[in-house]
């Protein structure tokens, strides 16, 4: 149970200075074991391989998988692709030539929850699922740009929904970030569409994350028959970046940053 701090009256918590430590080391090493994964993600790879390696990363560094167990779930990462929006189970699916993939991983270091993930690309990057990727991360760091003391989460999401949109895109609004910490999801909802000045007030010492789901076409979802798979109506593609943030007094601190840069194009 998460005690630290304080609480506002959204039921927010708000962290201090000292906590910054421990989520910038859990992020970091989540962010190294998703550079990891870069060449290893190759047509012919089944998408158990990949949980397999994380899965034994995770234990070789002394962490633990937040997602093992979690509400049931039995795999060290989610990995999601084409239509495919978020929670896409690991298994026996072997990785095609141009296909797009998430890999979202969620580790525990001392007690504090590293989140993060990226796109990552089997061969050849077909055009348009490059141009979707491409906004979709900039609609992430666009939101991140609203992160300072004073904005609302509304700043945060209609600058993430005003940017895809503006692309002749769509942003998914089931899904959302959350605050995490000591545990693994928090209030608040950090949605990805909204409208300026609405939401609660960000607060030097919230974590939370920001993770964008946009689609190529309409941004309804649907859950598959296994109950986590969630992937777009219409079939079109789908793309997600994700990064733990702390609001500090003069804006945020990415906590997930790649260490060789390869957070964005993991593929080149």
């Amino acid at each position: 149970m998460d005690t630290r701090g304080r609480i506002t009256k959204d039921g927010i918590r708000i962290y201090e200075d000292a906590d910054f430590a421990g989520m910038r080391e859990a992020g970091r090493q989540v962010a190294e074991i998703l550079d990891m994964l870069a060449p290893l993600v190759k047509p012919g790879v089944t998408t158990a391989e990949l949980d397999d390696f994380i899965r034994e990363e995770i234990a070789r560094r002394g962490l633990i998988s937040a997602t093992i167990g979690y509400k049931g779930y039995q795999h060290a990462s989610c990995i999601s692709i084409n239509h495919v929006v978020c929670h896409g189970i690991p298994g026996p699916k072997v990785l095609q030539e141009g296909d797009i993939t998430n890999i979202d991983v969620t580790v525990i270091a001392d007690g504090w929850y590293g989140d993060s993930s990226r796109m990552y690309v089997a061969g050849a990057l077909p055009r348009k699922a490059e141009r979707l990727i491409e906004v979709t991360h900039e609609a992430l760091m666009r939101g991140i740009a609203e992160v300072k003391p004073g904005n609302t989460f509304g700043d945060i999401g209609h600058a993430i929904q005003s940017f895809v949109e503006a692309q002749r895109m769509s942003v998914v609004r089931d899904f959302c970030g959350h605050g995490l910490g000591l545990v693994f999801h928090a209030p608040p909802n950090v949605l990805h569409y909204g409208r300026p000045g609405r939401g609660p007030v960000l607060e030097e010492g919230m974590f939370f994350t920001i993770e964008p789901m946009v689609n190529l076409g309409r941004p309804e979802t649907k859950i598959l028959a296994d109950d986590w798979t969630a992937v777009t109506r219409d079939k079109s593609l789908s793309a997600q970046y994700e990064h733990s943030i702390g609001v500090t007094a003069t804006g945020c601190e990415i906590f997930t940053l790649s260490p060789t840069g390869k957070f964005f194009r993991t593929w080149e």
